[in-house]
């Protein structure tokens, strides 16, 4: 009898990509279901971009490629890096590859053996936990609360460290809470890590444009933990092009090097093509994505003021992304039609089969109290959302 890994047995499914299948499959049997369950902008890729595709396929850009990206293209990020965040990444350290997620595990893999320690606040995006695990190591999970929105403290980052402590991993803006961290709170975190020069800390910033604050703020700015911080990032987000598959980093060149190694046995370089568009990207004035942040943060006080009208469900106000983690945990005990509510997986299927509504389960992000709501869809269909929602809680007792 054929048998599957140990590795692959222990794997959790996406629970974002699981719950869209689950949506398409109500939808298939004719089921009016909206879906906020995934992280993917209603918006287009912008003219710009897909003719830089266009205009490197006619150019014949069909190639291999290298195997950390183009040259010119890890050029762009570099001054991408430098014009948007104060960072210098020479072009050396910095490596292309198939989406953030593949940067991520890219970096996991070069940095973690069985058994090392990677320290993970919580609420965290769904796929950092399940590939530490992947490479034999340990998550250490340190949660925050909706009161502290949802932000990891300096204090909560020095008593997670052991001696086993290789890696800390967050976002910022996070996904799934839409917290932003603010260049003072950044700076106490790195104060923690400069006392720990064996710890890299990995900061995913792929939501970095889509920030209503005005403003991000990179934790490898800081020259005296430069060394120690991994700068993840992409194009998927705020250009609209979840489906190009470009992510990349920005690293120290050990651990540049490492990840072109892991790549280079895995999936070699990312296609040519997007590359081409991604240099569009890059190199254009992020200045351009006002209209469509705009957009998000109307769509994010529609949801809230939404919420607000539902008894029972806590929210805070997230700074960035397209997401709100609401609190909903005083619904769980209540019935409808003679099933309980055990948690907040028992209430997205509620919500998804009585409601039509799908959204994903905190525990997958590691808040057992709380679920995702993406807001990246068009205003009417909020609002729709939001009334069936409001409904379908209503009907609990």
């Amino acid at each position: 009898m054929i048998q599957l890994s140990d590795r692959v047995e222990a794997m959790e499914e996406s629970a974002t990509l699981a719950m869209s299948k689950k949506s398409r499959e109500l939808k298939a049997q004719g089921k009016d279901v909206i879906s906020l369950s995934l992280g993917e902008p209603d918006f287009v890729t912008p003219q710009f971009i897909k003719d830089a595709a266009v205009e490197g396929m006619n150019q014949n850009f069909t190639m291999y490629t290298p195997v950390p990206g183009y040259e010119d293209l890890r050029q762009a990020i570099s001054n991408k890096f430098q014009r948007d965040n104060g960072i210098h990444y020479d072009k050396n350290q910095i490596v292309v590859s198939t989406g953030a997620k593949q940067t991520i595990a890219n970096v996991v893999m070069s940095l973690i053996n069985e058994g090392d320690e990677v320290i993970i606040p919580a609420p965290y995006w769904v796929s950092y936990a399940e590939i530490v695990k992947v490479v034999g190591g340990i998550p250490v999970i340190v949660p925050t609360t909706i009161e502290s929105d949802f932000k990891f403290t300096p204090k909560q980052f020095e008593e997670s460290i052991t001696g086993k402590s290789k890696l800390m991993i967050f976002s910022s803006p996070c996904n799934p809470t839409g917290t932003v961290y603010t260049k003072e709170e950044l700076r106490g975190l790195a104060d923690v890590l400069v006392k720990h020069p064996d710890l890299v800390v990995l900061s995913d910033e792929i939501y970095e444009h889509i920030n209503f604050f005005g403003s991000h703020a990179s934790m490898a700015q800081f020259d005296d933990v430069y060394n120690q911080v991994v700068t993840v990032n992409g194009v998927s987000k705020a250009w609209a092009m979840t489906g190009w598959r470009v992510g990349y980093m920005g690293a120290p060149k050990m651990i540049a090097d490492a990840c072109e190694k892991v790549q280079g046995q895995f999936t070699s370089a990312t296609c040519s093509i997007a590359q081409r568009a991604t240099i569009a990207a890059v190199n254009a004035d992020p200045a351009i994505l006002k209209d469509m942040i705009a957009a998000f943060a109307k769509r994010r006080e529609l949801v809230l003021n939404a919420l607000a009208q539902m008894p029972g469900v806590k929210s805070n106000k997230p700074g960035g992304a397209f997401y709100v983690f609401p609190d909903i945990s005083s619904f769980f005990g209540k019935k409808y039609d003679g099933k309980t509510i055990e948690n907040a997986s028992d209430l997205c299927m509620y919500l998804l089969n009585v409601g039509l509504v799908a959204l994903v389960t905190g525990d997958a992000f590691g808040d057992p109290n709380c679920l995702r709501i993406s807001y990246a869809a068009s205003e009417e269909t909020l609002t729709e959302a939001m009334r069936r929602m409001a409904f379908a809680l209503k009907n609990l007792v």
